[in-house]
C-alpha cells in the first residue's frame, strides 16, 4: 500500500499550522513587539499613502483643467506637464489650507480661552459673593464656594512641569529629544516624497500590482480581489469627498449666520464646527457645544439663541443639503453608521470613527452580494426567503410589483378571473357555474 503523499502533506500543514499558534499564544508581546516596530519603519509610507489617496481626486480635476488649457493653440505647454503641475497646485492649495485654518484659529482660540479664564474668576467671585443669600444651599455648600480660589499661574506652572516632565520620560535626554525631531522631519520628508511618487506614477503602479496578482493568484480570485479592491477606494473616495464638502458648506453657512446674527467669535466657531463636522453623527455637536460655552461666557442670552441657530441650520443641513452631497455614497444603513462610529471610536479613537464607515460599507456590500448570490443558486427571491406579515402585502422582486398568482399558476388578469370563477384553456377564457363549464 503506498503512501497518500496529498494526505500526508494536509496534515502536515495543520500540524505546523497548531505549531504557530501555540507559539503565537505563548509570545503574543513578542508579537505585539515585533508589529509595531514594524508599522514604525513603514509608517512613513502609509501617511503617504493616506495623502496621496485623500489628494488624488482634487488632483484629477486640476490635471484636467490643465489638459484642457494645452488643448489651445500655442498653450501645449500645460498639456505636457499636467500631471507635475497639477500636483504642485495641489500641494499649495492643501498646505493654504492647513495654514489658513491654524493661523486664524488659533490666535483667535488662544484669544478666546483668555477671555473665558477672567469671566471664569469674574464669575466664581460673583458666586462666593451671593450665595450666602441663596437659601436652598446648605451651609456646607455656602462654605465649599466660599473656599474656591483660581490660581492661574500655578495651574499654568503645573502644566509646564507636567509637559517637560513628560518630554523627558519620553525622549530620556536632549539627545533623545534632538533624535525624535530629526527622526519626524525624515519621517515627514520622506512621505511627501513617497506621496508625490505615488500621485506621479498612480497608473503605472496599478498596472504593475494588477500583473502581480495574475501572475500569483487564479484567474477568477485576482479579478475578484481587484473588484473588491475597486470598490473600497470607490467607497472611500466618495465618503471623504463628501465629507469634506458638506463640512465646508456646513461651516461657510455657520459663518454667514453668525455674522449676520453679530454672534462673537463667529470665525472660530464656524472653523471648529467645519472641522468637526468631519466626524460622522457627533463631530458637529461637539463643535456646537464648544462655541456655546464660548458665547456663554460672554452673553448668556446670546448662548440660548446660538443653540437655537445651530439647531436650525442642523435641519436644513441634514435634510436638504447632505441628502444632494453626500446622499448614499457609502450605502450604509443609518443604524450600520451608528455601529460603525461606535465601534471604531473605541478601536481607534476619532481616526476610526471616521475610517470605520466606509469599511463598514465594502463589507456590508460584499455581505449583500453574497447574500444575493445564495438566494438566487437556491431560486430564492428576498421576499420568499423573508416572514410574512400580517395584513394586505404584495410580492417584491427587485424592485418590481408582481401580480397576484391563482390556483393554478395564473398570474395578472387571469388569476384575477380565475378568482371570479374564469378557467383558462388553450388560450380561451370560458365561464364556470359550479365546478363546470357553462
Amino acid at each position: 500500500m503506498g503512501l497518500d503523499w496529498k494526505q500526508i502533506r494536509q496534515w502536515a500543514a495543520v500540524a505546523a499550522c497548531g505549531i504557530l499558534l501555540y507559539w503565537g499564544l505563548e509570545h503574543l508581546h513578542t508579537i505585539g513587539s515585533g508589529i509595531g516596530y514594524f508599522l514604525g519603519i513603514i509608517a512613513p509610507f502609509i501617511v503617504g499613502a493616506a495623502i496621496a489617496f485623500i489628494l488624488r481626486r482634487p488632483l484629477a480635476r486640476i490635471e484636467a483643467l490643465f489638459v484642457w488649457l494645452g488643448s489651445h493653440k500655442g498653450l501645449g505647454f500645460f498639456k505636457k506637464t499636467s500631471r507635475m503641475l497639477g500636483i504642485l497646485c495641489t500641494f499649495l492649495l492643501f498646505i493654504a489650507a492647513v495654514v489658513l485654518v491654524m493661523f486664524l484659529v488659533i490666535p483667535e482660540f488662544i484669544h478666546a480661552l483668555g477671555i473665558l479664564a477672567s469671566s471664569i474668576e469674574q464669575f466664581v467671585r460673583t458666586l462666593q459673593n451671593e450665595s450666602g443669600e441663596w437659601e436652598f444651599l446648605s451651609q456646607e455648600a455656602i462654605d465649599w464656594i466660599g473656599g474656591l480660589e483660581i490660581d492661574w499661574a500655578k495651574m499654568s506652572n503645573d502644566l509646564k512641569d507636567w509637559v517637560i516632565n513628560g518630554a523627558g520620560t519620553i525622549l530620556g535626554s536632549t539627545v533623545g529629544a534632538v533624535s525624535a525631531v530629526v527622526s519626524g522631519v525624515v519621517n515627514g520628508f520622506m512621505s511627501v516624497v513617497f506621496c508625490i511618487y505615488l500621485l506621479a506614477q498612480k497608473e503605472n503602479l496599478g498596472r504593475q500590482c494588477t500583473k502581480l496578482l495574475y501572475a500569483i493568484l487564479p484567474k477568477e480570485i485576482a479579478a475578484r480581489l481587484l473588484e473588491i479592491t475597486r470598490m473600497a477606494g470607490d467607497t472611500f473616495s466618495n465618503f471623504f469627498t463628501g465629507q469634506i464638502t458638506e463640512a465646508v458648506i456646513l461651516g461657510s453657512m455657520f459663518f454667514v449666520t453668525m455674522t449676520i446674527c453679530r454672534f462673537p467669535y463667529a470665525l472660530v466657531i464656524s472653523v471648529l464646527i467645519a472641522v468637526l463636522a468631519l466626524i460622522p453623527i457627533f463631530g458637529a455637536f461637539c463643535g456646537a457645544l464648544i462655541g456655546t460655552f464660548l458665547i456663554l461666557v460672554l452673553n448668556p442670552l446670546q448662548a440660548m439663541w446660538f443653540v437655537v441657530v445651530f439647531v436650525l441650520l442642523q435641519q436644513i443641513e441634514g435634510n436638504l443639503i447632505y441628502p444632494k452631497v453626500v446622499g448614499g455614497s457609502v450605502g450604509l444603513p443609518s443604524i450600520w453608521v451608528l455601529v460603525a462610529v461606535t465601534i471604531g471610536g473605541s478601536a481607534m479613537g476619532i481616526v476610526g470613527m471616521i475610517l470605520f464607515i466606509p469599511l463598514f460599507s465594502v463589507f456590508y456590500n460584499l455581505l449583500r452580494q453574497w447574500t444575493n448570490r445564495r438566494l438566487e443558486e437556491k431560486k430564492l427571491t428576498a421576499t420568499k426567503a423573508a416572514p410574512r406579515t400580517e395584513g394586505k402585502q404584495s410580492d417584491r422582486t427587485d424592485g418590481k410589483e408582481v401580480s397576484p398568482v391563482g390556483q393554478n399558476g395564473q398570474t395578472g388578469g387571469a388569476a384575477a378571473k380565475s378568482q371570479k370563477g374564469y378557467t383558462k384553456k388553450a388560450g380561451t377564457i370560458t365561464r364556470t357555474k359550479g365546478g363546470k363549464n357553462a
